[in-house]
């Protein structure tokens, strides 16, 4: 089929590599304009961008797909069968939604309707869901609210970070366009509600969730919560998680929360850790102990965390013994509001 792909970061990649070896036509890549980024402020292409110019794909990059008419009509003029969006990061117009046959589908990173919207991947691990998913959804002018025809789920895991988490997203965004596009050509043109049925789709029902944008506040650590909340920080905002320590920022990257009950998610070392420290002794943000090669054990609302690694305002990532002696830490020393 003649494909028109829209998408811009690196999680949109393996969908765009997957259709194309799989001998779909991609007519045209529609991404985000190029970005200043770095120290240099460069202006750096999207990960969906450099792929294109490697697969000869001609590439598109409105600022504003819904103001831009111009690109629209030069969009329309691809002819393209189908429109494939995985993370384009703007909202697309109906006079786009309208342009295929066989319509527009999405590749949406979580179990709709649970998570709608930017950072669907970042809040089910805030928010401790036990798993996730990918959906293939067909758009509507509504966010994430369409029907969905395929869906994989897949389980969470406690020391999974949202880096890991949306890697093996993105493969099974990839997995499952590639086996929707032969029931989506099956199924064929015309009305679409017509077109819906004879997909079998299923209509999203029930209760959503929205996947709000992420501000500066999100990241901070509050040592107030339970070791359990601030580890899913962590993991959620991989790797941007931060506090406080001897007056410059620390951002904490990896951390183990000693609960009993979570034990057999742990790993060996931490679990021998388990049951050492009083529960609640200590406000929280407190340096209970230093292990060696091992990390900071810190108190928090309940029981503690294991911080494993992280990385102090202008020094490189550290952990284990590394990260304690750039540290300095001592027992009583304490994690600082920001």
């Amino acid at each position: 089929m003649k494909i028109l792909f829209w998408g811009t970061p690196n999680y949109a990649v393996p969908t765009l590599t997957a259709l194309h070896g799989a001998g779909h036509t991609i007519v045209g890549v529609v991404t985000q304009p190029d970005r200043r980024r770095g120290r240099g402020k460069q202006l750096v292409a999207s990960a969906v961008k450099q792929r294109a110019i490697e697969l000869n794909c001609p590439v598109f990059t409105p600022e504003r797909i819904k103001r831009d008419l111009d690109c629209q009509q030069q969009l329309a003029d691809l002819g393209a069968d189908l429109s494939v969006v995985v993370a384009f990061g703007q909202i697309l117009p109906a006079s786009v939604l309208n342009q295929p046959p066989l319509g527009c589908w999405n590749g949406h990173g979580s179990l709709l309707p649970r998570w709608r919207g930017a950072g669907p991947i970042q809040w089910s691990i805030l928010e401790g869901d036990p798993e996730t998913g990918v959906g293939v959804m067909a758009m509507e002018e509504g966010l994430d609210t369409g029907p969905v025809l395929l869906e994989q789920r897949l389980a969470i895991g406690l020391r999974e970070n949202a880096a890991q988490l949306g890697e093996r997203l993105s493969a099974l965004t990839a997995e499952l366009m590639v086996a929707a596009m032969p029931r989506i050509e099956a199924a064929g043109p015309g009305q679409e509600s017509e077109r819906l049925n004879r997909l079998n789709v299923r209509f999203q029902g029930g209760e959503s969730s929205y996947a709000r944008m992420l501000t500066k506040s999100d990241y901070v650590i509050d040592w107030s919560q339970s070791a359990l909340a601030i580890h899913r920080k962590v993991m959620g905002l991989y790797p941007g998680a931060m506090t406080h320590w001897k007056g410059k920022r620390l951002k904490i990257m990896d951390t183990e929360p000693l609960i009993e009950r979570l034990s057999n998610q742990l790993s060996v070392e931490a679990k021998a850790l388990i049951g050492r420290w009083p529960t609640g002794a200590n406000p929280g943000g407190v340096v209970l102990d230093s292990i060696a090669d091992l990390g900071v054990v810190v108190s928090s609302s309940g029981c503690p965390l294991l911080i494993r690694e992280a990385q102090l305002e202008g020094k490189g990532r550290s952990k284990g013994q590394t990260m304690i002696q750039q540290l300095a830490v001592q027992p009583g020393d304490a994690f600082e509001a920001i």
